[in-house]
């Protein structure tokens, strides 16, 4: 079996039968809605740390590292910025804005822009991905998980002055949400110390991807209420022109302008117009917002870019 028809098969074995298997198991009552939450928690607490650790343990240190944060405070701040100034401040719910602006910061750039760049520019566009990918798992933690928070307090009366502003500081930022961030710097300081990691890591890493894919996909399977989800489709259409056309728009203005390397240049259009990621709909659940407005605008974008966009970026850019 050659990479592409591997990759291939990810997006099916990883994205896709996860998702089928977590919607069979609610419809079916063998999950529980207590078990499935800590799914969650145990995939962003515990998986994405360890990930996070021993991907930045080998991340190979350089100069052209500088750009790449660049390119992942782009492609999450400046959707998120645009839905919040023309749509999201508008939402009067505290709920409904934050699985709003979620959907708008995150999209899936590490699943469906890795296996979609590796489809178009092999091993270099996947690796483009996969580095940017790392970085904006960072802002989630520093910016979309805080404003979530931020949400969930707003919506249960937290913002008075009977509270204290230092207390729900400390309840946005220190959680242990963001205990990946503490594996991201320990990953640094290993590879920063010339420290080597074990080649017997490798192997487990790479089983590690998978099984945090099932872990993430399972639940947001779970999670999906197509009745649920249709009523909410028309709160999002703005949104999803947003993602999947007004981003791809600017950003090949800017990389034309900016980017010589003509695969990065590419790489960065395909992740401009990836759908909204896993992760709004898992961000909306962890933090109590609107999780059926998260998951219409996961499966309108994501059936969208599958069955439209990404079809089209292969014909334009093969």
């Amino acid at each position: 079996m050659d990479h592409t028809t591997l990759r291939l098969l990810f997006v099916f074995t990883d994205l896709i039968l996860p998702l089928l298997v977590g919607y069979a198991l609610k419809e079916r009552h063998w999950l529980s809605p207590r078990v499935n939450d800590w799914l969650i928690k145990f995939n962003i607490r515990l998986i994405s740390t360890v990930l996070a650790l021993l991907s930045f343990w080998v991340l190979p240190l350089s100069w052209t590292l500088l750009l790449v944060p660049f390119f992942a405070f782009y492609l999450v701040l400046v959707p998120g910025g645009l839905g919040y100034a023309l749509f999201g401040r508008h939402i009067a719910s505290p709920l409904d804005r934050g699985a709003y602006m979620a959907s708008a910061f995150l999209a899936n750039w590490g699943t469906l822009g890795g296996v979609c760049a590796f489809i178009l520019y092999n091993e270099e566009g996947f690796a483009y991905t996969q580095l940017i990918a790392t970085f904006t798992n960072m802002l989630m933690c520093l910016v979309v998980f805080p404003y979530a928070r931020y949400c969930q307090l707003q919506a249960a009366g937290r913002s008075s002055a009977h509270h204290s502003r230092l207390k729900d500081l400390r309840d946005m930022f220190l959680t242990p949400n963001q205990l990946c961030l503490l594996g991201m710097f320990a990953g640094l300081a290993l590879n920063a110390g010339h420290i080597t990691r074990p080649e017997a890591l490798g192997p487990v890493f790479q089983s590690l991807v998978h099984v945090g894919a099932w872990i993430a996909m399972l639940p947001v399977g779970f999670l999906i209420n197509l009745p649920a989800a249709r009523r909410n489709v028309h709160r999002i259409w703005r949104l999803t022109a947003l993602r999947l056309l007004a981003m791809p728009l600017v950003t090949y203005g800017i990389v034309q302008l900016l980017v010589a390397d003509p695969v990065l240049r590419h790489t960065l259009i395909i992740l401009s117009c990836c759908p909204t990621a896993i992760n709004a709909v898992l961000t909306a659940r962890l933090y109590q917002l609107n999780v059926d407005l998260a998951t219409a605008s996961f499966l309108t974008t994501t059936a969208a870019y599958l069955c439209l966009i990404f079809p089209a970026l292969f014909f334009l850019m093969h």
